[in-house]
């Protein structure tokens, strides 16, 4: 063998020697790992470590045969201990009774949620360990629950439905005084409790709730009331106050116009003074002239008075009274020839005896007639019908046969045809006598 081989086997050799020595010392190091693992034990903050085997002296001076660790870590002697942990997070439990009896004898329905976790502080850490080790974390629940439906039906056994209903808190701070000291026993913890709700079959608490909502409401009308009846107050002391203040302004505002009129008026005085002096002197001159002005024309309207209307008055006067005189003088003259004629008439009249009426109608029955035809132009007569009337004093002649027998005697006498002059006015009308019935007195005859 050639010494290269020799020393490639002596490294070889040394190279192997190390390698079992290190695969010796990894392997050790692994089984210390393992055995390190095995009984070295870490806690956590929200857990203890109950190493049974073990001896402790508590606080009051006795011993116990296990320790508990709450944080840090420890070595466990194999075959001498043992190791177990106690969870302390918290543990939500829904509490509920139903049917409890309150103080009156009232049935109630009250749920909550407590909030409970293993005690992790001495002593109470020791009441936990010697009661809840090795058991499961939903039997720890259920006897914390139990226990507190049991505080929770002491609690309602002394407090009224409307002290439960009304203060929850004052309530649940009851029962978590009561439930303290029976869960410490069990070295449980309650953190906190609260009251969800509480309710009755019997409907007390309902009825309790409308009398509150009726007081409640009540109270609110009231307050409603009182807080507008202060408003309304409010506002009309603001109102009288602005109004105050606002007459106060005028008031101020209208003495103070009236003392400026006053200083102005006091001041304006002599110039309104001498105004008036001046405008009444130039009036009492200006009336002055005026009279002496109407006082002409006075004169002027009476003489041009006199000329136009006494004078032509007067003149007129003067005129018809003469020409009153002088128609009255006619007058007269003509009342006088009237009464000669008459006297002569009347003295023909007597001398012509009973003839005389004849005579004078026979002369006044000419102009008679035409004047009484002259009227009836324009009156168209169908028929003239003479109804025969008899006289006492001409032997019972009937008026028709007297009025023909006058007819032709005017004929004869003045030539005077009264039937033609009829016919030719009235057309071809009929004249039919009638009977006489009755006579009208006699025409008396003039002496």
């Amino acid at each position: 063998m050639t010494p290269l081989a020799s020393t490639v086997l002596g490294v070889l050799s040394l190279y192997a020697v190390w390698g079992i020595f290190v695969g010796v010392i990894l392997l050790a190091v692994l089984l210390l790992g393992a055995l390190v693992r095995r009984i070295l034990f870490i806690c956590k903050p929200n857990e203890v470590l109950i190493f049974t085997g073990s001896h402790q002296q508590l606080e009051d001076g006795s011993w116990v045969g296990y320790k508990a660790i709450k944080g840090g870590r420890k070595l466990r002697v194999p075959l001498f201990e043992r190791v177990d942990r106690m969870d302390l997070t918290n543990m939500t439990i829904e509490v509920a009774v139903r049917g409890a009896f309150s103080k009156g004898g009232i049935p109630l329905t009250v749920q909550g949620v407590a909030n409970v976790k293993i005690a992790g502080e001495e002593p109470v850490l020791h009441n936990a360990i010697e009661r809840l080790l090795g058991k499961r974390r939903e039997e720890i629940m259920t006897v914390a629950k139990d226990t507190l439906e049991g505080n929770l039906r002491g609690v309602l056994a002394k407090m009224t439905p409307e002290e439960v209903n009304e203060d929850k808190i004052k309530f649940g701070k009851f029962l978590v005084e009561e439930a303290e000291h029976d869960l410490t026993k069990l070295g449980l913890e309650l953190n906190t409790l609260k009251i969800q709700n509480v309710t009755d079959e019997v409907g007390y608490l309902d009825s309790i709730g409308r009398i509150k909502s009726a007081e409640i409401k009540r109270n609110a009308l009231v307050a409603e009331a009182q807080n507008r009846a202060a408003s309304t107050v409010r506002d009309a002391e603001n109102r009288q106050d602005t109004e105050l203040a606002r007459i106060d302004a005028e008031i101020r505002t209208s003495r103070a116009e009236t003392e400026r009129r006053i200083a102005d008026a006091l001041t304006k005085k002599d110039a309104m003074v001498a105004e008036s002096r001046g405008q009444m002197v130039a009036a009492i001159a200006q009336a002055t002239a005026q009279i002496e002005v109407q006082t002409a024309r006075v004169e002027q309207v009476r003489r041009q008075l006199q000329a136009d209307v006494i004078a032509p008055a007067q003149a007129a006067c003067s005129g018809a009274e003469a020409k009153a005189k002088g128609e009255a003088s006619r007058y007269v003259e003509q009342g006088r020839a009237q009464a000669t004629a008459l006297g002569e008439t009347i003295a023909a009249w007597r001398q012509a005896g009973t003839n005389a009426r004849d005579v004078f109608l026979m002369q006044k029955l000419g102009g008679l007639t035409h004047t009484v035809l002259g009227t009836i132009d324009s009156i168209n007569v169908h028929r003239l019908t003479m109804l025969g009337v008899s006289t006492d004093g001409d032997g019972g002649t009937p008026l028709p046969t007297r009025l023909l027998v006058m007819a032709e005697q005017l004929k004869a006498t003045l030539g005077i045809d009264v039937v033609e002059a009829v016919k030719s006015k009235l057309g071809p009308a009929s004249i039919v006598h009638a009977p006489a019935k009755s006579a009208p007195p006699p025409i008396p005859k003039v002496p």
